[in-house]
C-alpha cells in the first residue's frame, strides 16, 4: 500500500493553482460570447474541475461522465466503460471536456467519439495533465497543464485505490 509518506513531490500546489488560474483566462478569452459546457471525467478531475471553473470568469455550465478504463490496475486496459452519462443534453452547445490526465489517448478517443455523436456546436479538450510517452494514438488536446513524465501520479484527485485523491499536489512513487 502507497502512502502520503512514500510520495516525492512532481508538481507542488502553488504551482498547480498558478498554471490552473492561466488556463481559466485562456478559456474564458477563447469562448467569449459561447454557449460553454464543462464535462468532468470522473472520477479524477474532480479537484481540477472545481478550481478551473472557478479560474473561468464567464458563465459556463458543469456536467459530468464517469469512465473507466483502469479498474484496480495502474495501466490502462484500454476498455472504456461509461459508468455515468450526462445529466444533459450537449446538443448545439461548446463542450469542454476536462481531465485529469490523459495517457494512452485511447480513452479520451472513445470519449470524442461518443460525444460527437451528440451533436454538439465544438468539443475541445482540456488536461491537467499529458502524459506523451505512453501515447497508443493520437488526440486533439487544446489545453494542457503541464507535460509530465512517464510516473504513475497521485493526488489532486489521482487516485492509487481508490486512495489519496485527497492530496493536494502531484505526487509519485520514486
Amino acid at each position: 500500500m502507497v502512502t502520503r509518506k512514500d510520495l516525492a513531490v512532481l508538481i507542488d500546489e502553488e504551482t498547480l493553482q498558478s498554471r490552473i488560474l492561466e488556463l481559466g483566462k485562456q478559456i474564458a478569452a477563447d469562448y467569449e460570447g459561447k454557449d460553454l459546457a464543462l464535462i468532468g471525467i470522473l472520477k479524477g478531475c474532480f479537484m481540477f474541475l472545481a478550481d478551473l471553473s472557478r479560474a473561468i470568469e464567464r458563465d459556463c455550465t458543469v456536467d459530468f461522465l464517469g469512465l473507466s478504463s483502469y479498474g484496480a490496475a495502474t495501466t490502462s486496459s484500454g476498455v472504456v466503460k461509461i459508468t455515468s452519462d450526462l445529466t444533459r443534453p450537449i446538443e448545439g452547445r461548446d463542450v469542454l471536456v476536462v481531465e485529469d490526465i490523459i495517457d494512452t489517448g485511447l480513452t479520451m478517443r472513445y470519449l470524442l467519439e461518443n460525444l460527437g455523436t451528440r451533436r454538439p456546436n465544438s468539443v475541445r479538450v482540456c488536461t491537467l495533465l499529458h502524459k506523451p510517452a505512453n501515447a497508443r494514438c493520437e488526440v486533439p488536446i487544446d489545453y494542457v497543464g503541464f507535460t509530465i513524465e512517464d510516473h504513475f501520479v497521485i493526488g489532486y484527485g489521482l487516485d492509487y485505490a481508490e486512495r489519496l485523491r485527497n492530496i493536494p499536489y502531484i505526487g509519485y512513487k520514486p
